[in-house]
């Protein structure tokens, strides 16, 4: 490994505090060398705030070094005003000599431009170390950016026989095939992902509330498919403790929806502090049902969505071949007969065990 990759890879370490609290930014990490040696590091912070390289020059304390240093960068800095001024800017008016760059940003108003700008300063600019793992970093920002649509993470549990829910069940909630540091496990997925979608049987059976608690984290967006608004919201997924977006395709029922109602409101966008947003599709459009999902869920600038949803949802997303990871459990439980678990073609990229647990992740060939 060559000293920038020996850097980059540091970046990329550090780059993952920022999971679940940049987006829609990226999460990125950065580090300063000075005499070949790390003087400082920083990573995103949430969203509205510093980026990784302000972070990580600010940190240093003794500024003058900075025109001597080398930054080590995940991500093309930024050229534009956001939430917050241009990073380029900002290593330009510190005389940085040295920027290393792990991948250019597809944004478009990025896309070249942060490095033009270096380069036009007279900065000595390398891109492409550790390309690959830079941009297998950050999937879920090139996802969105270049496809227009969420990352889109499938998670189911099945039994050894190969299903996912038994056919009768005494109370209105899951039937756990898994054990709880899998549970575990998955909580802490969801703090990590904009969204989290199931459909309407889901909540009719299971009752879930889709939020973070085996974790710490911040809830994600629930989005619920209720075709014909026939969930009331005593059901948990619509308490307070998360934002919501209902797909529906109704017109007839829609207008009969209280919306005045506290904590109820039609977008889009999505407002935080505000319950629920509604979006319609049209179902009898069956071959496209999830790409209206997404290009929706696209206008909401969701960046990323885990598909927790029964076995016809799931089905769905992969029949349209839009999803990018799935997660599958395995657990030590049979039910002899049930509902099917879905049906996926992809390439195994991992297989562990969690207590007797298994779990296989695959990628979309």
């Amino acid at each position: 490994m060559s000293t920038h990759e020996i850097y980059i890879s540091r970046c990329l370490e550090i780059a993952k505090n920022g999971l679940g609290t940049t987006r829609p930014n990226p999460m990125v990490g950065a580090v300063i060398v000075y005499n070949n040696t790390i003087i400082s590091e920083g990573y995103t912070s949430a969203y509205g705030s510093n980026h990784a390289e302000v972070n990580a020059i600010n940190a240093v304390k003794d500024k003058s070094i900075l025109s001597k240093s080398t930054l080590y960068v995940t991500l093309e800095p930024c050229s534009h005003y956001g939430k917050t001024p241009p990073c380029s800017d900002l290593i330009v008016k510190h005389n940085i000599p040295n920027v290393v760059i792990g991948c250019v940003d597809d944004n478009p108003e990025v896309a070249g431009k942060g490095i033009a700008k270096l380069k036009a300063s007279d900065c000595n600019v390398t891109v492409g170390v550790l390309e690959n793992e830079c941009k297998t970093h950050h999937k879920r920002f090139f996802t969105f950016h270049n496809k227009k649509r969420p990352y889109i993470i499938l998670k189911w549990a099945e039994t050894t026989d190969g299903f996912i829910a038994p056919i009768k069940k005494d109370e209105k909630k899951p039937v756990w095939i898994t054990n709880i540091y899998s549970r575990q496990l998955v909580h802490k997925w969801r703090a990590e992902e904009q969204a989290i979608l199931v459909g309407t049987n889901t909540v009719i059976e299971d009752n879930p509330s889709l939020t973070v608690r085996d974790w710490s984290g911040e809830n994600p967006i629930r989005v619920v498919l209720d075709r014909n608004l026939k969930l009331d919201k005593t059901y948990s997924v619509f308490n307070d403790e998360a934002e919501n977006i209902i797909f529906h395709d109704n017109n007839d029922l829609f207008p009969k929806v209280d919306k005045n109602q506290k904590g109820w409101a039609i977008s889009p966008p999505l407002r935080r502090g505000v319950n629920a947003a509604y979006a319609e599709i049209d179902w009898n459009l069956k071959t496209s049902i999830a790409k209206q999902i997404c290009d929706a869920l696209y206008k909401f600038q969701i960046n990323s969505i885990i598909i927790e949803g029964g076995a016809n949802t799931l089905q769905t997303f992969i029949n349209e071949e839009l999803w990018d990871e799935a997660r599958i459990f395995t657990g030590t439980v049979e039910f002899k007969d049930g509902t099917k678990a879905p049906e996926l073609k992809g390439r195994l990229i991992s297989e562990s065990r969690i207590k007797n647990d298994l779990l296989k992740i695959y990628a979309k060939d």
